[in-house]
């Protein structure tokens, strides 16, 4: 570990007292404080848009400015009026019935903020995955430590210069550094802990936290099938899943990872997908609406990927481009792989870029047991114009969301939860589920000066008796 590394490690764990030490002064922070943390929020991602979508393509070399736009910027413009619009009911206290032999009395839940909360937000879409969280846990009234990946560092330092300029040190930081950092950001005693990335990461994550009982959030991946049945136009499917997985060239949690297609169809439905790349993409080597891979790295990776499954026999697809401009550039065109080995690692690995496998399957079943016998994914996508074979599919497989007939747009929903389910992830946000994430639901019994409980105390008698008879009835 570095001396820069030790000294920002020494001020996180000061800047972590002073946070719980603003927060116990103002428990409960009002509505209308909240819902102004979230209008300088929305306003910060309006007047720096630019900058912002500047710094995301800084960092990947290349990110379409569009795709920026709408799923950076818009979305979590958007989730701040959700929640800024729907906080009032959200903040209510609840009041529940109370059985008759604990009456007279009174129930409730109190919804309070946690405290201070760590968020350990990943590269893909560097900007929406640290600010979505941040928007649930400002609505909560919670205080706030973030930790972006060092894998976009400009983004890092433009959010940690705006939200320095729009909150208060002991409301709102931004951590950066790198792995050791990280490590060490994870073992702080936060009342809650978010995480987004890798489910390999997710697992040391979770155990980190586990040293002080944390309470966490594991927002992870999983290879997210799209099953084609034979009933749905090849077409239309194309049109649906190319557009999924090449968005940010596939550098999506919940893009399609590979497609189960019937069998004699996989080629088919493959060119059909090149085809909407090429109509998307003039050349995707140089066309600056598709985006590059975020490093040298992980370019290498999955270049290794696509070899390994032509080596094994494999088909590869793609559309013409220029190979020399898209080494340069650290593009990868839209790939589409038929039928690779089950053992590759395009099968057995997230592939988290634009390299789609399309297997085939024999009948409906077959390819719901496939996903079935695997980790469950944080989505799945079914496509069929039968409503009763969609459910079928639905009631025979589990996700941690799902689409018919449309692929990525569930998590754009604001009041469906978004999460996984096993090693695609524990726990859920967005919206009100959001909310819930950063709150502590509080039970409170109430009752006056006497309650009859005090007759069923010892010693024991007829009273007891009574009442014991009818609740064991």
């Amino acid at each position: 570990m570095s001396e820069a590394e030790a000294k920002q490690i020494e001020r996180m764990k000061s800047l972590l007292a002073s946070q719980k030490s603003a927060f116990r002064a103002e428990r409960h922070r009002p509505i209308d404080k909240r819902k102004a943390d979230l209008d300088r929020l929305a306003d910060l991602c309006r007047k720096n848009a630019d900058a912002i979508a500047d710094a995301i393509s800084q960092d990947f070399g290349n990110r379409a400015r569009q795709e920026s736009v709408i799923a950076e910027l818009a979305f979590v413009i958007q989730d701040a009026g959700h929640a800024k619009k729907h906080l009032g009911k959200w903040m209510k206290t609840r009041k529940v019935g109370v059985p008759l032999t604990l009456a007279p009395g009174s129930a409730s839940i109190r919804r309070e903020p946690k405290g201070v909360v760590g968020i350990v937000s990943p590269w893909n879409y560097p900007f929406q995955l640290a600010m979505a969280p941040l928007v649930a846990a400002l609505a909560a009234g919670c205080r706030v430590m973030i930790k972006p990946s060092e894998y976009t560092p400009a983004t890092g330092e433009i959010m940690k210069s705006l939200l320095a300029e729009a909150f208060e040190e002991d409301h709102v930081t931004v951590i950066t550094g790198g792995p050791a950092v990280g490590e060490a950001f994870t073992k702080l005693k936060f009342d809650h802990l978010f995480y987004t990335g890798s489910t390999q990461v997710g697992r040391l994550v979770a155990m980190a936290a586990a040293d002080n009982l944390v309470p966490v959030t594991l927002e992870l991946g999983g290879k997210s099938p799209a099953i084609v049945t034979p009933s749905y136009p090849q077409d239309a499917a194309a049109k649906s899943i190319g557009w999924g997985k090449f968005f940010n060239a596939g550098q999506t949690c919940v893009a399609p990872d590979y497609v189960l297609a019937p069998n004699g169809s996989e080629k088919s439905l493959g060119e059909a997908i090149i085809k909407v790349a090429q109509h998307q993409f003039d050349d995707s080597a140089t066309d600056d609406a598709y985006t590059a891979i975020v490093s040298d790295r992980h370019y290498e990776r999955l270049n290794g990927m696509i070899e390994e499954a032509r080596t094994g026999g494999a088909e590869i697809l793609q559309p013409k481009h220029d190979a020399e401009a898209a080494r340069a550039g650290r593009k990868i065109p839209p790939t589409v792989v038929i039928n690779p080995p089950a053992d590759s690692r395009l099968m057995t690995e997230e592939i988290f870029g634009p390299v789609l496998p399309i297997i085939g399957y024999s009948e409906l079943d077959a390819a719901t047991d496939h996903v079935a016998d695997r980790d469950h994914p944080l989505a799945l996508y079914v496509y069929s114009t039968d409503k009763t074979e969609a459910e079928r599919v639905l009631d025979n497989t589990m996700s941690g969301g799902a689409g018919v007939n449309i692929n990525l747009l569930h998590l754009s929903v604001p009041d469906l939860p978004f999460g996984g389910v096993g090693a695609s992830g524990q726990g859920s946000y967005h919206g009100e589920h959001g909310f819930l994430t950063f709150t502590h639901e509080r039970s409170v019994f109430r009752t006056g000066k006497w309650h009859p409980s005090r007759l069923l105390a010892p010693p024991y008698g007829k009273m007891y008796e009574t009442v014991a008879k009818k609740q064991m009835k």
